[in-house]
């Protein structure tokens, strides 16, 4: 059996692996600050959801751009611009509590969701190439682990200040959020971060001209794209879900706003960690495709549970969504990006950092579902989302394995 990371690379790959904690961290404060707006600002469940929208779309807006800066100036340098971008942006929370303006709350997650990309586009590529390809799936599934641990942590720290009975200052963990991530952007500045292949040729190609070459060559490759949609649609159904958790488990009186981050933290993403570490280690020696297959078909079942509003089944099949989809991001990832020529992997990785504006649009249909109808049935738009990744996990048991952009 392959080693999971080579020895010369266990240093990068754990200070790399940190980052996955950092962005998990953030994300996941995005899914208390949907119901904390609600009331503080008093907005409904869709005007809510453009936390996320805005968030998104600065990932979709800086993807291209991360990587081609990436690709000119190495993963570093992209980890520390992505660092400041996402210090800068949570300080940013600071001037909105006191202005107490829904605005600039939204300003300051655009240029958080633009730093997050930078991170994201730098280090899943970095960390799948960080030892045999064989197990560039389940590496992956390891550091993203980590990723679920930040998960874990943010709603119940984070939930727990903001829906106290005082009512805590959401500007506060924002500023010590983001004074933790610039000293850690120093640090970075002075670690040694290796770059693992050497890419003149694509530097000479963007120069000469320009990366919209490297792109349309990407795009036009039938594989690359099928795992680009199919990631954008799982990002629809994971990031709608937990955006909307609290919601769900509120709506009918099943528990409370602080139990409910609670046990999105402890409960769900939880679970959602658990499952990605068994899957890293279950794909040491079942094939990736395989085992995405199996968790596709298990999310629509789980998704389709919940629209059916039949109890504690429901209950259920809420919490086995997190269980199933937990290998479905790194697993997708890994395979669609080891069919790409070592030299466009930073520019291929920034593409598929755009899918996270499925995000926005599945929890922007979800909340406009939800407020228009009830929350079990908007599980209707994350079925869907599973369902599409369980089509590509089967054209990927079955198709060309050897083709090579």
């Amino acid at each position: 059996m392959s080693r999971l990371v080579d020895k010369r690379f266990v240093l990068p790959f754990a200070l790399i692996t940190s980052l996955f904690f950092m962005w998990g961290f953030a994300r996941a404060t995005l899914d208390v600050l949907n119901k904390h707006f609600q009331d503080l600002l008093s907005i409904s469940i869709t005007q809510s959801t453009l936390i996320q929208a805005t968030t998104y779309l600065g990932y979709f807006l800086m993807a291209i751009p991360s990587g081609i800066f990436i690709t000119r100036f190495g993963y570093k340098k992209g980890v520390v611009l992505g660092l400041l971008l996402f210090g800068f942006g949570s300080l940013l929370f600071i001037p909105g509590e006191s202005a107490l303006s829904f605005t600039i709350f939204l300003i300051a997650l655009f240029v958080i969701g633009c730093g997050l990309v930078m991170l994201e586009t730098a280090a899943n590529p970095y960390a799948s190439v960080l030892g045999s390809p064989e197990t560039a799936a389940s590496r992956l599934n390891f550091a993203q682990s980590f990723n679920g641990l930040g998960c874990i942590l943010a709603p119940v720290m984070i939930g727990s200040f903001l829906f106290s009975d005082e009512g805590g200052s959401v500007g506060l963990p924002y500023a010590i959020m983001g004074c933790i991530v610039l000293l850690v952007a120093l640090l970075f500045t002075r670690m040694k971060l290796p770059e693992i292949v050497s890419e003149n040729e694509v530097k000479e190609e963007i120069n000469s001209s320009g990366p919209s070459t490297i792109i349309a060559r990407l795009l036009g490759d039938r594989i690359f794209l099928f795992g680009l949609i199919a990631l954008f649609f799982y990002e629809i159904a994971e990031i709608s879900i937990n955006s909307l958790f609290i919601n769900y488990t509120t709506s009918d009186g099943w528990m409370d706003k602080t139990v409910a981050s609670a046990v999105l933290s402890f409960g769900a993403l939880g679970l959602f960690m658990i499952a990605r570490i068994f899957g890293s280690w279950i794909m040491s020696f079942i094939k990736a495709e395989k085992v995405l297959a199996f968790c596709g078909c298990a999310t629509v079942v789980c998704a389709l549970l919940v629209v059916l509003e039949i109890g504690i089944i429901s209950k259920i099949g809420l919490f086995g969504c997190y269980a199933f989809e937990a290998i479905m991001f790194p697993t997708i990832f890994a395979i669609t990006i080891s069919r790409v020529k070592p030299g466009y992997v930073k520019l291929a990785s920034s593409l598929l950092m755009m899918t996270p504006i499925g995000g926005a649009v599945g929890t922007f249909l979800m909340g406009a579902m939800a407020d228009a109808t009830s929350m079990s049935t908007s599980f209707i738009i994350p079925a869907l989302g599973y369902l599409f990744v369980f089509f590509y996990s089967i054209n990927r048991l079955f198709a060309n394995r050897n083709r090579i952009i």
